[in-house]
């Protein structure tokens, strides 16, 4: 089964737009595997898709935990010997980060960082041999416009007139960054990575303000969870379009 099957690893996924890619990545007929650290939340999630026909396996995964992360690949590489589709989609914005940065406190920095950041980087480097095993292994890294250096410089952009949330949007601007550098490393493989932007949706993280849903956010992402051998690499996109850096 697994020969024909794609696999993919979606972190987050217990909620929001990760449960919502989830769900769609579930709905092409990819094994999917639900990494969430609650396991209540997990279970009810992978009840939930199940339920809709999806093949769905739950993965204990805490993306702050190098040692959550060794035994989540350990277990894929046992049960299934690679890995297709890596989604790096957890996240956090704490509320204590949304104050200008002079105002910012430097352990709310560092815990934002440590999801957002480290978080998908530690992911990624366990997952990367697994990866390597695919016949066109992809990653998406979750980011938003939010972390554009280009439009929060512009005072004319959107993103430069909303509220600050330094911690959170410069994570993203990091997470960004290396999105480039493991696409420069791993451009002689079949692998792309991309950073990809769902709009703003609705979701936990900004107390539902968003004006689109986290199934139309997820929509966004699933062209790059799927591109082709001529698909794009180390590039930033949202619904299709790119993201300047």
């Amino acid at each position: 089964m697994t020969e024909t099957k794609k696999i993919a690893l979606v972190t987050g996924a217990n909620k929001g737009i990760g449960f919502e890619i989830a769900r769609q990545l579930g709905q092409q007929g990819i094994i999917v595997l639900l990494g969430a650290r609650d396991q209540g939340r997990r279970e009810a999630a992978i009840q939930q898709l199940q339920t809709e026909g999806s093949e769905v396996v739950g993965v204990a995964l805490d993306v702050t935990s190098q040692t959550s992360i060794n035994a989540a690949a350990a277990l894929i590489d046992t049960t299934y010997g690679r890995l297709d589709i890596l989604v790096n989609n957890a996240a956090i914005s704490l509320p204590a980060g949304r104050a200008i940065a002079g105002e910012l406190d430097i352990d709310v920095l560092r815990a934002t960082y440590e999801t957002n950041v480290f978080g998908p980087f530690a992911v990624t480097k366990a997952m990367l041999p697994l990866l390597k095993r695919s016949e066109a292994g992809r990653i998406v890294n979750m980011s938003t416009q939010l972390g554009s250096l280009s439009m929060l410089s512009d005072p004319d952009s959107f993103v430069a007139k909303a509220p600050p949330v330094p911690a959170y949007n410069s994570s993203k601007t990091a997470l960004n960054a290396l999105t480039v550098a493991f696409a420069s490393e791993l451009h002689t493989t079949a692998i792309k990575i991309n950073s990809v932007s769902p709009g703003f949706c609705a979701t936990d993280l900004n107390g539902h303000r968003g004006f689109m849903t986290a199934a139309e956010g997820a929509k966004a992402v699933l062209p790059f969870a799927l591109l082709p051998a001529d698909g794009p690499s180390g590039g930033f996109f949202g619904s299709g379009d790119t993201v300047p850096w």
